[in-house]
């Protein structure tokens, strides 16, 4: 069998016809126009193997997170995402390995109504690299900074069970075959939290996605709102292996993976505490979990309260260029 080519690899993988772009695959450049009234949000996510993704993991999973942290950060615009470019630097043209990445991607892509409409491909380490295009209208993006004193925190879904996949892999906690099977679903499988973020428009004042941790990433709030917050440890959401973990002897390890561990791809938003039953009553609709657990406050840091009240100071989560 003769060896696919570049060409070849777009045309029998991913090229479709253009359905709402005005020109998608197979020119120099791809032609979109936005809606009326809407501003476009854009954003771009690489995962490169051997930091992002273990090298082996099933392509057709690796498909879906491929796009689905692109989505992710759609939700925190509160955007919603139309086009997308997909950039990749493959070892070989493996057909299989294509068709299985291919039917991930594309499986997420029409459950989002999202058109790949371009991209790039090469030899090379596995590396992908999407760009995401959404509309919002305009003025109405979610953005960091406008959490204000006494709002309310909120995260979507539970935290922590993406890190205790890699820290059981690791061996410094211990899951049985249900427990790790949930957590690896949770890791190369996250839900974007589109759809919710969209009802949000109008009730939040500022949002996140939590790829690196929520103590990695709600500092990027409170930095960019001018403030700080109090979070409390009892009431963020997590699983029951995640529970399991936090009572017994590997709670510390347990208690870094819901704080800091990363690839959670929840949303973390703030609201004005008058609009909690309103997020509920949403959640509900969207048959979402949504979960209170903090305050914002004056000044600058984040405190957690656990069996007492701690300044995180640097508070960090997953570092991409840690050694």
């Amino acid at each position: 069998m003769a060896a696919l080519s570049e060409f070849d690899v777009i045309d029998r993988y991913f090229r479709r016809p253009a359905s709402s772009a005005i020109l998608g695959i197979g020119d120099d450049a791809a032609l979109v126009t936005a809606a009326q009234g809407c501003e476009l949000a854009i954003s771009v996510d690489m995962l490169v193997e051997g930091r992002h993704f273990e090298t082996g993991v099933d392509p057709e999973s690796l498909g879906h997170k491929t796009l689905a942290v692109n989505l992710s950060d759609m939700a925190a615009m509160a955007a919603k995402p139309r086009w997308a470019l997909l950039a990749g630097a493959l070892p070989r043209a493996d057909a299989a390995w294509l068709e299985s990445f291919a039917r991930g991607f594309f499986a997420l892509a029409d459950a989002h109504g999202v058109e790949l409409i371009g991209g790039d491909t090469t030899r090379g380490p596995l590396n992908l690299c999407v760009t995401i295009l959404g509309e919002v209208p305009a003025g109405r993006a979610l953005r960091r900074g406008g959490a204000r004193p006494r709002d309310s925190i909120w995260v979507t879904g539970r935290l922590g069970d993406a890190a205790l996949a890699l820290a059981h892999r690791r061996g410094e906690v211990e899951l049985d075959a249900d427990e790790l099977a949930a957590c690896t679903h949770a890791l190369m499988r996250p839900e974007p939290r589109v759809d919710f973020a969209l009802r949000l428009r109008g009730l939040a004042t500022a949002a996140i996605d939590v790829s690196d941790g929520l103590a990695g990433d709600l500092p990027h709030v409170l930095r960019a709102s001018g403030v700080g917050a109090e979070i409390d440890i009892a009431a963020m959401p997590r699983s029951g292996a995640m529970e399991r973990l936090l009572g017994g002897e590997a709670r510390p390890t347990a208690l870094q993976c819901l704080l800091a561990g990363g690839d959670d791809y929840e949303l973390c938003f703030t609201a004005a505490s008058e609009n909690d039953d309103a997020i509920a009553a949403r959640a509900r609709e969207g048959h979402l979990a949504a979960t209170r657990i903090g305050t914002i406050v004056e000044g600058s840091t984040l405190f957690v309260r656990d069996e007492r009240r701690i300044a995180l100071s640097p508070p960090r989560g997953f570092a991409h260029f840690a050694v």
